[in-house]
């Protein structure tokens, strides 16, 4: 059986490594062992070192050699919309009050997994929803060690800069 043994970002593959595609719900992109199937149905074994996140467009590097290219597959998923910037920060408060992953999406508008309860409680808050079939790409969590390059940068800046003092 093929095992995908490493998982590289999208600029770390080319086209020609493409040996097939597997399309993932957002749960099944956070895996470490388990026994998948490509989109065209041949079974493959997920073999990493560590439970690892994966997005869209990532690739799973196959100990053969070639890259089964990661699609995020289409979910049940709620759009919510505020009706200015505060009222879309405060909904987004609700949401993370409940530890529920929520996607930002470029409009400014947030996604969530549909849950009719979440659905009630956020039209009872005067969202405007749209429930479609769409990818779902939650905001990594700020301790899971998948934040931005950007967050790594600071922190090691922050713990790069010492302040001494002269007696």
């Amino acid at each position: 059986m093929r095992r995908a043994i490493r998982v590289i970002t999208e600029n770390e593959w080319t086209p020609q490594d493409v040996k097939g595609t597997v399309t993932l719900s957002f749960e099944d992109r956070f895996r470490r062992r388990v026994r998948l199937h490509d989109d065209a149905g041949e079974a493959f074994l997920l073999d990493l070192a560590q439970a690892t996140r994966f997005e869209d467009g990532d690739g799973l590097v196959l100990d053969g050699g070639g890259v089964l290219l990661v699609r995020a597959a289409l979910e049940d998923v709620l759009d919510v919309a505020g009706t200015d910037t505060q009222h879309s920060a405060r909904l987004a408060w609700h949401i993370g009050n409940r530890h529920t992953p929520v996607e930002v999406l470029a409009s400014g508008h947030l996604r969530i997994q549909y849950d009719h309860v979440l659905s009630h409680m956020l039209e009872g808050l005067g969202a405007t929803l749209e429930r479609k079939k769409a990818p779902f790409v939650p905001e990594p969590g700020a301790y899971d060690g998948h934040g931005s390059s950007h967050a790594d940068e600071n922190e090691g800046a922050a713990h790069g800069h010492t302040h001494s003092h002269h007696g």
